[in-house]
């Protein structure tokens, strides 16, 4: 209503499932949060679209941690959310396979998986064959156009990969993050949708207060930016950005639904020899592309003006790369499938940081990657969070993050927003 003037310790900018894991876990610690979010009700921006893969192939220490200890909040998903929230998203064990690519060889980051813990199983190509029904174990690479006529020459060289038996996905990505906004509600958090910011206010270079759409002027201490596609233009709003060494940018993707009458009962594939990845789903197999050279990127400037609509041409792109890796695949000749918008880095690595303006947080850059990780991103943010406001001085010494159930010490400076950027990435959403 115009003219209330509600007040909070803590404004969540974005109610995805990364903006209402932070809003959990803050009521948690204490803090009164309103979550604010244009759309009308949790997750249904970029969460909506995700292929909610969990797994754990990052080039850092950090990713993989991050990744390894989310997964067990997945796994105890109705433990994690600690309360009754109804109809709960449902973790997937099927398993991943990342097969082997020359832009991404095992042994750059097999290490790291040693480090922290992560199982896993080196298959040969016979082993792949035998292993995923229906596969064929050629090696393609690179990627290529579909009009371009080496893309169906056979393959001269097979490949194998690396299996991880606890990666896998969650059913319904929507649904995870209404589980998160509930118990968020219960913990005391409040979820105002269909609101825009359109002012962060500011004095003395501190955050003092947002102000909607509607002329609603909301006090705080805090202001977390979780807004996805949206956070560039919030950070814009907050004037925040000017020492930033990574940038983040929307990006338009496509990810295909494609019908198989006797479904698809082997793991997920992470296929960057051909482009793509597929998983399956209730009576078909889900696709999407991992961004290779030879397909333009659709940047955008817009999140409010992309076409909803799959198009003809990516749905057969990466339909028929996957059906290069299962022959028996068929190409329909309609495009099905969803778009959303990814909230991409540079660097393919998110930002959970503070700023340069006191009071003002990101959760931003996740490119269509972190879904995995939200479990875990409320608490450490809000051990950042909690850290800054107290006097660290996390620019210059680090927060360091003790992961709940692993155990694990994580150096949150690895999503710092001064980082050096990563050259060990892949420069894909595979990160």
């Amino acid at each position: 209503m115009p003219g209330k003037r509600p007040s909070a310790d803590a404004v969540v900018i974005g109610a995805g499932v990364i903006g209402s894991s932070i809003a959990l876990e803050l009521a948690r610690a204490g803090h009164q949060v309103i979550v604010l979010d244009r759309a009308p009700g949790a997750g249904q921006g970029s969460t909506s679209a995700s292929s909610a893969i969990v797994r754990f192939n990052f080039s850092t220490t950090a990713g993989v941690a991050t990744a390894w200890e989310a997964h067990f909040g997945w796994l105890d998903w109705a433990g994690h959310l600690g309360s009754e929230v109804g109809d709960l998203a449902m973790f997937r064990k099927s398993g991943l396979v990342m097969l082997d690519v020359e832009a991404a060889p095992r042994m750059s980051w097999l290490p790291l998986f040693d480090e922290i813990g992560v199982p896993y199983e080196e298959w040969d190509s016979a082993t792949l064959a035998e292993r995923v029904p229906g596969i064929d174990a050629g090696r393609h690479w690179p990627p290529k156009r579909l009009d371009d006529e080496e893309f169906w020459e056979d393959a001269k060289h097979s490949l194998g990969g690396v299996y991880t038996p606890d990666a896998g996905y969650v059913s319904d990505p929507g649904l995870a993050a209404v589980n998160l906004a509930a118990a968020a509600s219960a913990r005391g958090a409040e979820f105002r949708f269909r609101s825009t910011v359109t002012v962060v206010e500011k004095a003395g270079g501190r955050v003092t207060s947002v102000r909607l759409s509607d002329g609603t002027r909301i006090p705080c201490a805090v202001v977390v930016n979780a807004a996805g596609p949206w956070s560039g233009a919030v950070n814009h709003l907050a004037g925040v950005g000017s020492d930033f060494t990574v940038g983040v940018r929307p990006m338009r993707q496509e990810v295909a639904h494609v019908p198989v009458p006797e479904g698809y009962g082997g793991p997920v594939v992470a296929d960057m020899d051909l482009g793509t990845y597929f998983r399956g789903e209730a009576g078909g197999l889900l696709v999407g592309g991992t961004e290779p050279e030879c397909d333009p990127l659709q940047w955008i400037d817009d999140p409010d003006a992309v076409d909803i609509h799959p198009t003809a041409a990516v749905f057969e792109a990466q339909v028929t790369r996957a059906a290069r890796r299962l022959p028996d695949l068929a190409v329909p000749n309609r495009a099905r499938g969803v778009v959303g918008v990814y909230d991409v880095a540079d660097d393919w690595t998110p930002i959970y940081d503070r700023t340069e303006l006191e009071g003002f947080y990101v959760a931003i850059g996740t490119s269509g990657n972190q879904f995995k990780n939200a479990p875990v991103v409320g608490q450490l943010m809000t051990e950042l969070i909690d850290q800054v406001e107290n006097g660290a001085d996390h620019d210059a010494s680090p927060v360091r993050f003790r992961a709940p159930r692993t155990g694990l010490e994580i150096d949150l400076g690895a999503f710092s927003r001064k980082r050096n950027r990563n050259t060990a990435n892949s420069g894909t959403v595979l990160g």
